[in-house]
Formats: structure tokens, C-alpha cells, sequence
């Protein structure tokens, strides 16, 4: 029987606790945390990120968090928090649901960057779309 998306999620969201803007900011303020931004980069060109997070839309973040990938960004590292997030949370679930399972262990869903920029969360301008 096929897996649909509400079950994909459903498992995710089971995998990877959520985050308010709140509780991200304090994870943030320890050193040792990641913040991932999987949006993709027309939706980031039209926005802001998170301030100090890293973009890796959905479609590649695999090949950037695995280090045997000729893509892997040092930034990913198994003994450090990350914080995923998208634009409304679905990507970010699925993507932090796919880090679990690739062996880092502390990984969260801060949901979406709306939330986060409402709260008074930092926020910058990307400054190079690059290869993400």
C-alpha cells in the first residue's frame, strides 16, 4: 500500500519535536546549533532567512548533510543541535524527519519562518543563493 503525504508528515511530526520561535531562540543562543533553511530559493529571494541560518532547499539538503557527499556542507556535523524550518512547516518536518534517520540525533522543527519573523525573531538577507 502507497504511503500518502499526510502520513509521511504524520510520521514526521511524530520524529521531530516542534519548536516555538521561543524556545528556538534559546537553543540558538548555545553555541553548538545549526539552523537549516529548506525553502526553496525563489520563495528565500522574496523573503529574509533567519539570521546566521544556513539555505539548503529540501531537494538537496541528503547530499549536503551526508559527509560521503561530494555536496556535504561542514557546517552539518551529528553531535550538533539543528533547527529546520520552511514556510510553513511540512518541508521542515519531512526535513528533520530524513536528518533523524541519517543519524543526527538532536534535531528539531521550528516550523514556519513567518512565525519566526512575527515573534521579532533576527532575520537577514540571504546574501548568496549559490548551489543550494
Amino acid at each position: 500500500m502507497a504511503t500518502s503525504v499526510q502520513q509521511l508528515l504524520e510520521a514526521a511530526n511524530a520524529a521531530v519535536p516542534k519548536l516555538t520561535p521561543a524556545q528556538a531562540r534559546e537553543m540558538m543562543a548555545k553555541a553548538n546549533t545549526l539552523v537549516v533553511d529548506v525553502r526553496d530559493a525563489p520563495e528565500l529571494e522574496k523573503s529574509r532567512k533567519v539570521a546566521g541560518a544556513v539555505h539548503h532547499s529540501r531537494g538537496m539538503l541528503e547530499f549536503r548533510a551526508d559527509p560521503e557527499s561530494p555536496y556535504y556542507d561542514k557546517s552539518f556535523a551529528r553531535d550538533k543541535t539543528i533547527i529546520v524550518y520552511c514556510a510553513s512547516g511540512g518541508r521542515s518536518a519531512l526535513a528533520g524527519k530524513v536528518l533523524k534517520d541519517m543519524g543526527y540525533g538532536q534535531v528539531y522543527n521550528m516550523g514556519a519562518f513567518k512565525d519566526w519573523a512575527d515573534s521579532g525573531g533576527a532575520v537577514e538577507k540571504p546574501i548568496d543563493m549559490g548551489m543550494s
